[in-house]
């Protein structure tokens, strides 16, 4: 197929009667695409088969009630062959549109304000970005989780092909890297607003941005290259199959297509904005703008357009006008400027613009390589070198404004001048106002209201294709603002003979000799060699995992010695030792005919509060005694349940003592053995779980094991239970501490923690598999030693 290496138009493509605001290329029909407008509808393009090469809408979908945003494409699956079509908007939703219906099929609700950006991932993930500071996961119709870490808005987000990792670029100059649901890393460099993603390949990906850059990352934190180019805020960015080259487009009107880390060709459009881009599948590319037209552009001599269409495109193009207060020209100066015989002499590269003198008026021309000529691309208007008397603007340092505004901030104190051109935002004109005086940025809001107030009814062209970021119509968009300590692995109690809190192995009431928790003397792989073929004994695991093995003689012997140093008003008084003694006796067998008593366990919750250099012997004993039905009923009742939890949980804290962050966490396991600590910790499951995730950076295995467990008894009640945003926060989890975690016997528990939450649930096994489990844990199906962490991998696997 002929090709002549530039980019010219092909067609244009009316229908939308506002801007074009999102496209996404199909992979059904083939060379479609879908693009998304402001006048609330999404439409679906297929090409003409005719000579006329251009497209049809095929289909139109209706759903939003406001401003459509962005849409993307969720790949074909055995349910939707077709594929689905997701769209955001400023009606805070999200719908989900099939080919065969106009109607959404379902609408995803939980945003709190605008959806401007969507990205989807393998097994029906899908990715959302919003004003509202947060970026949310979904799969199906469901919110698996929510990715909450910016300060702004989240205006980009793109899945990376690895799977689990995720990008977000937010209006507070930076961009997060997500694993399993929680921030891995954060990228900054840009300036401004980040407004675009694009993904390369595994480990790289661009950003563009409102400072009129392009950057290129490696995942690991390096700003690989910085590409200038744009004139004004860049809005997308889109990458050719080849993971090198790249289009853009941007307020500055144009789109620029780079080839080789160059800008090898600038296109001009008659839109100030230039919103969207798409590249399809034969390399054409398709471009939205503020005036509601999509236009393609083509490589192929068989796909150009006509020439009276190209004609007609360039008469469009050199009737425009250009804004000079935008920049996007440079400074002009009229004087200097030459005359028509300037067009005399040819370019030096594409795109090169060149402004010319014709009597009063300022044109602009851009070089076109391809057709050896001077394009008209628009006269430029505000720079007639007028002075104040005859144009109504006011010169302050050397500058043309609308306004200068006289600010007095302090009686008796000098007044200061604020400048402003009505084509400017007067949020971004009050924060810089602000921080070159160097006054307080709590009268932002007072600045910026002031501007509005003052000039009312004072607008140049269009308000939503001004220089300022032109989004919401009516009015202009404000965005809005909303480490695991390090431990020694080795137990810190050490020493022949001395106590060591809660040392062991962990156990459960024995079931039989195969019973993978028990500890190794327990456990023996030999029982599965007789069948043919392998017996999962692993998972569903419902009943809770605890933490029971314990010597009361030491305990009771490091309570005695610690009890001498503990304060005044704590301290124990012989006889309230004897009862603690009497309580760890009865809990430590529950079979046991006695009770504990309620001044017991009122002697237990006081010493519990013992500063946190001391508790340590007595949280052992708490982690005993939870397991005894009349003790968890007591802690975990409705009346000081809340209570007792946050205690345990400020004791876990991240920079707290090794011993009292493990002793919690088995605690806490332990506390699923009684129905009044089960329904307490459920309830209480993302503040819990949130908490304990801290630890997984401690450098402890026994933290680990705990850990792990307590994933696992979550796990475990979540097993037959229609709570999807739990088990997608125990599959985030599973997967995050996989990063981290070591010790054998913790990897073992979170396999059976995912088994478990998979077993009988096939959102969660999509989920687990969009979250790229499968390679996290493929490495341990051929461990042998122990032999049930391999066994349990390959059932876990089969699962996947």
């Amino acid at each position: 197929m002929a090709s002549s290496n530039t980019y010219r138009l092909s067609c244009s493509v009316p229908g939308h009667e506002m801007d074009v605001r999102g496209l996404a290329s199909t992979s059904f029909p083939e060379g479609a695409f879908v693009s998304v407008s402001r006048d609330r509808t999404g439409r679906v393009w297929v090409p003409n088969m005719g000579p006329n090469r251009s497209f049809t809408e095929m289909h139109c979908m209706h759903g939003h009630t406001n401003f459509v945003s962005c849409v993307c494409i969720i790949a074909p699956n055995e349910t939707y062959p077709r594929g689905l079509i997701a769209t955001g908007g400023n009606d805070n939703n999200i719908c989900v549109f099939s080919l065969d219906r106009p109607d959404p099929l379902y609408i995803l609700k939980g945003h709190k304000n605008t959806v401007c950006t969507l990205s989807a991932g393998k097994f029906g993930t899908l990715l959302s970005g919003s004003w509202d500071t947060t970026a949310k996961v979904w799969l199906n119709d469901k919110c698996m989780m929510s990715l909450q870490g910016h300060t702004a808005a989240v205006w980009a987000v793109k899945i990376l092909p690895e799977q689990g990792l995720m990008l977000t670029g937010s209006a507070d100059k930076s961009i997060k890297l997500w694993k399993a649901g929680r921030c891995e890393k954060t990228y900054t460099g840009h300036e401004d607003c980040v407004r675009g993603l694009a993904v390369v390949n595994n480990t790289e990906f661009f950003s563009c941005s409102n400072d009129a850059s392009i950057r290129r990352w490696h995942v690991d934190g390096e700003c690989l290259q910085v590409y200038y180019g744009h004139t004004n805020y860049i809005y997308s960015i889109s990458v050719f199959p080849n993971g090198q080259d790249f289009i853009s487009t941007g307020e500055d009107r144009s789109i620029r297509i780079w080839k080789n880390g160059e800008c090898a060709q600038t296109i001009r459009l008659p839109a100030q904005s230039v919103w969207c881009c798409c590249i399809l599948d034969n390399g054409d590319i398709v471009v939205g703008a503020s005036d509601g037209i999509i236009r393609v552009f083509t490589e192929s001599d068989e796909r150009i357009a006509s020439a009276e269409d190209i004609k007609a495109f360039e008469n469009e193009l050199s009737q425009s006008t250009i804004d000079a207060k935008t920049g996007d020209l440079g400074d002009i100066k009229m004087e200097e400027l030459p005359g028509r015989e300037h067009l005399n002499e040819p370019g030096t590269r594409d795109g090169q613009t060149r402004l010319i003198k014709d009597g009063e008026m300022v044109q602009a021309y851009q070089w076109s390589v391809s057709d050896s000529n001077w394009l008209k691309i628009g006269d430029v208007v505000g720079s007639s070198g007028a002075t104040q008397q005859t144009s109504g603007r006011v010169l302050f340092e050397g500058k043309e404004y609308d306004f200068v505004f006289t600010i007095d901030v302090n009686e008796g104190g000098p007044s200061m001048k604020l400048p402003y051109n009505v084509a400017d935002d007067p949020w971004l004109t009050a924060h810089n106002f602000l921080e070159k005086n160097d006054l307080n940025p709590m009268f932002l809001d007072q600045v910026a209201n002031f501007i509005i107030e003052n000039t009312k009814g004072n607008t140049v062209g269009r308000t939503e294709t001004g220089h300022s970021d032109p989004f919401t119509g009516s009015g202009r968009y404000v965005p809005a603002s909303a480490g695991g300590s390090s431990a020694s692995g080795a137990d810190p109690f050490t020493g022949s003979g001395r106590y060591i809190p809660g040392s062991g192995p962990s156990t459960v009431a024995p079931a039989g000799a195969a019973d993978p928790f028990t500890g190794g003397s327990a456990y023996s792989s030999n029982a599965l060699q007789s069948t043919s073929a392998p017996t999962n004994i692993y998972f569903p695991k419902t009943d809770p995992v605890k933490f029971e093995q314990a010597n009361a003689t030491q305990i009771l012997a490091k309570l005695k010695e610690l009890n001498r140093g503990a304060p005044n008003e704590q301290k124990l008084s012989d006889d309230g030792i004897q009862k603690l003694e009497k309580l760890l006796s009865t809990v430590s067998n529950l079979n046991a005919a006695e009770k504990p008593t309620t001044e017991e366990i009122e002697i237990l919750w006081k010493t519990a509060h013992w500063p946190e250099d001391i508790v340590f012997p007595v949280l052992d004993i708490l982690r005993l005694a939870v397991r005894h039905p009349v003790v968890n009923e007591q802690f975990y009742s409705e009346k000081d349940g809340v209570q007792f939890c946050n205690h345990l949980l400020n004791l876990m804290g991240p920079q707290g003592k090794p011993a009292n962050q493990m002793l919690v966490l088995r605690t806490l396991c332990n506390s699923f053995a009684g129905q009044w600590g089960q329904t307490l910790l459920m309830s209480m499951r993302e503040m819990v779980m949130s908490q304990a995730m801290e630890l997984r950076a401690v450098s402890n295995k026994n933290i680990h094991v705990a850990l792990a467990t307590l994933v696992l008894n979550y796990a475990g009640c979540l097993h037959k239970v229609a709570d999807l945003e739990g088990k997608a926060q125990c599959l985030s989890m599973v997967s995050t501490i996989l990063e981290v975690v070591q010790d054998k016997e913790a990897i073992f528990r979170l396999l059976v923690a995912l088994g478990t939450t998979i077993g009988s649930d096939g959102t969660a096994r999509d989920l687990a598999q969009s979250l790229g489990v499968k390679s996290q844990i493929n490495k341990y199906s051929t461990v042998t030693d122990p032999a049930k962490l391999g066994e349990c991998c390959k059932l876990v696997l089969n699962q996947l």
